[in-house]
């Protein structure tokens, strides 16, 4: 296996540092808050993932386990994509108030042709620039800085939605992988030097070929071939790559090496966790993404890719270590993932993929030459939120929506339809987050104005891909479990930790490590709450009176 943290950070970062990540002794249990939170969010690793892998690791992931594991966490809202589980993570909120419907929306009233909106961006400013103002909520880094105006933000990330969300509005540092380079939208923030030695590095490592991986014994094991589309099969890949090939690059774990030897060098060069005030440091590593969606979660590339995530997490805490800082982890998902249907079929029988005439475009064409009327009538794709084409007449767009959750309640292949009408009258959910109906998930993540004109939701196992040959072969989305379903992690050195198995919410991670960290949020403010098994809830709590920090 490459090292591909250590190999970034010493071309990059630590030059002449050999003893830098070298081990230290066990620290004491802490008697005072910690000067460092680092919240880490793995893109598409599922609690299922986890509980797989679990055994397997020996590093990172080991050492985070030895904490606090909620192992049934839930990104507890049905459109489980990027932007909305980012948002939910340090806000407290899930996307009813966060705001953050999905991945984009449509906007009827928008000026650009498509009407369609991506959730961190300002539509208003030129080429539509990264932006937090879709964000309705303060996230953990703006409640910080009110309490203690020392305190820094800073985000880095394989996706910019994602250090978005986890940053909020005005962080003191943000930087996100553009295809080439990490990039910011802060031009006002000074560029650290260690960004272009980073940059510098990933390029060069850009431009060279890789070799395959050598598996682990586990993971020759999962090296089985499926065949998803002529001349496309997957599963047997060691994530080698040509020289130049982006695609291939960041669905590897040397993408997550690089964002992690940022994110190192960052604290290193900002002096994150040595201040006079608490600091937050957010992390989103994407590479378990983009393999999930290039080749399922289930091969032997997923394994690779997981076994030296794990490696590489050691690294970096190893750096931490070393510098003798004060800090504590929350690590989590924003989302899970579903296998390619080709390979679940030997154990799920209802694993298929979704019909090409179930798009929203397809039944609306249908619909809209039936009434008379141009256009596709209908926007979206086979599931989730389903828009009307809103320069039609408001009788003809009622007939649309009408006759458009028929056509697709009638498919063999939905699972159930709701109308806007519908989930605005279904309260939001208060018991435990298993235990909502699907209405429930689809109301926790409804916003009016965002939202679509009806939403679908399909029958557990159907893979909302069509055709895997022209793209992805496997995605998320859905309001079922394997992809709502996440691991939720707290670990800080000194403090003894356990499995539950109880039910929590990402956004109880906001709250409890506010709690961690002596930041009183006012009880009711959030919808998440502080979790007692992994902070003192009871001591920073402010009262429904208090003003707080909201």
């Amino acid at each position: 296996m490459r090292k591909f943290l250590l190999a970034a950070a010493g071309a990059a970062l630590f030059a002449a540092q050999a003893s830098a990540i070298r081990p230290v002794p066990p620290p004491p249990a802490p008697k005072a808050p910690p000067k460092l939170l680092v919240v880490i969010a793995i893109d598409q690793m599922s609690a299922d993932l986890f509980d797989e892998y679990r055994p397997q690791f020996t590093a990172g992931f080991e050492r985070l386990a030895s904490g606090t594991v909620l192992r049934n966490g839930y990104q507890s809202h049905a459109t489980t994509d990027t932007c909305a589980g980012h948002s939910t993570m340090l806000t407290g909120d899930r996307p009813a108030r966060t705001g953050i419907v999905a991945n984009a929306w449509l906007d009827p009233t928008a000026a650009r042709a498509d009407k369609t909106i991506q959730c961190a961006e300002d539509e208003s400013a030129p080429k539509h620039a990264v932006s937090a103002r879709h964000l309705l909520v303060p996230t953990l880094g703006e409640l910080m800085k009110r309490q203690w105006p020392a305190s820094r933000t800073v985000a880095v990330s394989g996706k910019d939605r994602a250090a978005v969300m986890m940053s909020g509005q005005r962080p003191d540092q943000r930087w996100y992988w553009t295809g080439k380079r990490f990039e910011t939208d802060l031009s006002s923030a000074p560029v650290p030097t260690v960004v272009p030695k980073v940059n510098a590095a990933a390029a060069a490592g850009l431009a060279q070929a890789r070799p395959p991986l050598d598996p682990t014994p586990f993971c020759a094991a999962k090296a089985t071939p499926y065949t998803v589309a002529p001349g496309k099969s997957v599963g047997r890949g060691r994530l080698g790559r040509a020289a130049g090939d982006d695609g291939a690059f960041e669905a590897s774990p040397e993408f997550d090496g690089d964002t992690l030897a940022l994110a190192a060098g960052l604290v290193d060069e900002l002096r994150l966790g040595r201040g006079p005030s608490p600091d937050l440091l957010a992390i989103s590593l994407s590479a378990t993404d983009h393999v999930g969606h290039a080749f399922g979660t289930e091969g032997e590339e997923m394994c690779l890719q997981l076994t030296e995530l794990d490696r590489e997490l050691g690294d970096f805490f190893r750096v931490l270590d070393a510098r003798g800082i004060d800090y504590a982890v929350a690590l989590t998902a924003d989302h899970g993932g579903k296998d390619i249907p080709e390979r679940e079929r030997q154990r799920v029988a209802g694993a298929v993929r979704v019909s090409a005439a179930l798009r929203a475009e397809t039944i609306g064409t249908r619909l809209a030459n039936a009434l008379g009327v141009p256009g596709k009538g209908l926007f979206g794709g086979a599931n989730g939120d389903i828009y009307v084409d809103r320069s039609l007449p408001a009788a003809t767009q009622r007939k649309l929506i009408d006759q458009g959750a028929a056509a697709f309640r009638a498919d063999p292949q939905v699972e159930a339809v709701f109308t806007a009408a519908q989930i605005e009258a279904t309260p939001l959910p208060t018991t435990p987050p298993d235990r909502w109906s699907l209405i429930e998930r689809v109301r926790a993540g409804y916003v009016p104005g965002r939202s679509g004109d009806f939403y679908v939701i399909l029958k557990k196992d159907v893979t909302p891909i069509t055709d895997p040959g022209k793209g992805s072969v496997a995605t998320h989305g859905s309001p079922w479990d394997y992809d709502r379903r996440v691991p939720i992690i707290f670990w800080r050195p000194g403090i003894p930790g356990s499995t539950i198995q109880q039910p929590a919410e990402t956004v109880d991670i906001m709250p409890t490590l506010a709690a961690t960290v002596a930041l009183p949020v006012a009880v009711g403010s959030v919808d998440g709450r502080c979790l007692p098994q992994a902070a003192p809830c009871a001591s920073y709590a402010a009262s429904p009176s208090d003003p707080g920090q909201r």
